[in-house]
């Protein structure tokens, strides 16, 4: 296609590691303009969408122009909420940076921003037009940035099944060779479960595994000034754990891999300390859950690995158990 303009949207730290990388592989003789945000989940909102909107609009973009988003989840998510929005929707590529925006965010055509701390609240489910996965761009990533994204391909595992769980019982041994293959695996679990279920109404939801509480715990922390704000993958582990106590207790997912799951998990990432008299702030925050429907509150849950059960409404004192069984 003709473009008439290309526009890269990064924030500061793509900007410096990532964008030079980028731009010494692109051969055009279209002009290129650089537009960027600040990092971080507290940057994905509405506002920011504004000043993307109005920059655009300094530099002339029309129906014509490409957007290409070069960055985290963050990056793909805002920029493709841009991207479907600006003049009724302009092309747009992305290019993710992170672990975590390569096995999830860029994937499935979810774009959009958070609303105050609530996460996701705003947006739209349109695909772009590439997904270009560099994964050289993960040597410039930090280390607790790689182990968020680890957890949504951990995942991956719980929902598909022994074979690709399996990859992951000892994290201690992964390298970044056997990391080419793995990402490509989640990419392809990812983009299959999508595929089928573009708009969420059933399989699609199994991607929720862990999300939840997940998400609420996310939300929690993002908003409370006395607490270091979680990376997502860092709030979904846990929520996966909680998920997996869940599922032992409603659909008889074997104890000992409940046990095992948390064992794994809490080796890697540690424990997130969360106190008795902070689970029902939490579990208020359930309820703005984008799952929800008719005022129910639905988890995803597993029989088995590989088995998932979706829409599974679960009482209060069993989400408080779960979490006395993860702070145990």
């Amino acid at each position: 296609m003709n473009f008439s303009k290309i526009f890269i949207l990064v924030d500061e730290n793509t900007h410096a590691h990532c964008l030079p990388y980028f731009l010494e592989k692109l051969n055009t003789s279209i002009v290129i303009e650089i537009i960027e945000i600040e990092s971080g989940e507290i940057n994905k909102t509405i506002d920011t969408c504004v000043g993307v909107w109005n920059t655009l609009s300094d530099l002339d973009a029309d129906r014509k122009s490409l957007l290409i988003n070069i960055g985290g989840g963050v990056i793909t998510d805002l920029g493709g909420f841009v991207a479907c929005t600006f003049k009724r929707g302009i092309k747009y590529i992305n290019i993710p940076t992170s672990l975590l925006s390569m096995v999830d965010a860029s994937v499935g055509g979810k774009t959009g921003v958070d609303l105050g701390h609530l996460k996701n609240q705003i947006g739209v489910i349109s695909n772009p037009d590439l997904v270009l996965i560099d994964t050289n761009f993960l040597d410039t990533l930090p280390r607790n940035q790689m182990r968020s994204g680890l957890a949504e391909m951990l995942k991956h595992g719980l929902i598909t099944g022994e074979e690709y769980w399996s990859k992951f019982t000892d994290l201690s041994k992964l390298t970044l060779d056997d990391l080419d293959d793995l990402i490509y695996e989640s990419v392809m679990i990812k983009k299959n479960v999508v595929e089928q279920d573009p708009n969420e109404n059933g399989l699609r939801k199994t991607l929720n595994f862990g999300h939840t509480l997940g998400h609420a715990i996310e939300s929690y922390f993002l908003s409370n000034p006395e607490k270091t704000t979680l990376l997502h993958g860092e709030a979904i582990v846990v929520g996966m754990i909680l998920a997996c106590y869940i599922s032992t207790k409603l659909l008889g997912f074997p104890e000992e891999k409940t046990q095992l799951i948390k064992n794994i998990f809490v080796d890697y990432y540690g424990k997130t300390t969360i106190s008795q008299n902070e689970y029902a702030t939490i579990i208020d925050l359930l309820k703005y859950d984008k799952k929800n429907n008719h005022g129910n509150i639905n988890f995803v849950l597993l029989q088995d690995i590989g088995v998932t059960k979706i829409d599974c409404i679960v009482d209060e004192d069993v989400i408080i158990d779960a979490f006395k069984y993860y702070d145990n």
